[in-house]
């Protein structure tokens, strides 16, 4: 198993102001594969439902995991909460997390483009 230097991303929206932000807090080492969580924080006013994580892992232009998450989270106006990502490798490499997360905020179905750098140590 290895650590991570925690790493911020901000989450492009069509309304910067109602943004979520995305934050890597880990990585988790499993039998058949290893888990990234990333903290999603909720900056707007209103409760925000997230849906959908589709994501891409990769490194040095080559992408190394790719997938979708279903997500079925209420996230409070403020609040923040853990999504776990499978990761299906064991890349030491430095990483790019890229995707869109998909939620439901003030009755419409937005998109979110997401990125985060994973830095090992």
């Amino acid at each position: 198993m290895y650590r991570l230097l925690i790493c911020l991303a901000l989450l492009a929206g069509c309304h910067a102001h109602t943004s979520p932000q995305l934050r890597v807090l880990g990585v988790h080492d499993a039998p058949a594969r290893e888990v990234v969580f990333v903290q999603v924080t909720n900056p707007a006013s209103s409760p925000m439902r997230l849906t959908k994580l589709e994501y891409t892992f990769a490194a040095a232009g080559t992408t190394l995991s790719a997938g979708e998450v279903p997500l079925e989270r209420d996230v409070p106006a403020g609040a923040a909460v853990v999504v776990e990502v499978p990761l299906d490798t064991d890349s030491k490499r430095p990483m790019m997390l890229k995707g869109t997360l998909v939620a439901e905020l003030d009755q419409m179905v937005r998109e979110f483009q997401i990125s985060a750098q994973i830095q090992p140590h």
